[in-house]
């Protein structure tokens, strides 16, 4: 089992305002590498709900690279590879809308456009409410829930579980 388990923080309702990602790497069902950063978003702009959320502020990304600096490093991590996210459609409009703000193609990752969902997977599975936190708990999995890199650990762990993995190294 052979995946890539992403998760974006944003600084405002704009999509294309990233922050932070995680991005957790799964060789053979075992987590071989784990990636995070901050971003500094457009104009370093944040909201206050949004730093409620995952608080992160506005001087913690003053002095870190934009988003297309960081690319090179997201990219390596990313480039055709099966994608996982526990809300598949907001990480990959993160990423999509992120990269067209810089005047980056989304087609060269050559990813799918659609990824692997553990929300949808564990709501099907009748877990309710199916998002992180409640599915972390019911399945005894660490989360820092909000912190990209701990989010896209979680999101890889529970996509593993419903695989049958059981090596939750790492």
């Amino acid at each position: 089992m052979n995946f890539t388990a992403i998760d974006f923080e944003t600084a405002t309702g704009y999509a294309h305002s990233a922050c932070a990602v995680g991005i957790v790497t799964v060789e053979d069902g075992v987590i071989t590498e784990e990636y995070h950063t901050l971003i500094q978003p457009p104009d370093n702009e944040y909201w206050y709900r949004n730093i409620m959320v995952h608080g992160i502020k506005p001087v913690q990304t003053l002095d870190v690279p934009t988003f297309d600096t960081l690319f090179p490093e997201i990219q390596k991590r990313l480039f055709g590879r099966k994608i996982v996210a526990h809300n598949e459609s907001f990480d990959r409009n993160v990423l999509a809308k992120t990269m067209r703000y810089y005047g980056l193609y989304y087609d060269e990752l050559e990813i799918a456009d659609r990824w692997e969902c553990t929300v949808k997977i564990y709501r099907a599975k009748g877990y309710k409410p199916a998002n992180l936190q409640a599915c972390c708990d019911r399945n005894n999995i660490e989360l820092n829930h909000h912190e990209a890199l701990s989010d896209a650990r979680a999101c890889a762990k529970l996509y593993m579980l419903h695989n049958g993995q059981v090596k939750l190294r790492m």
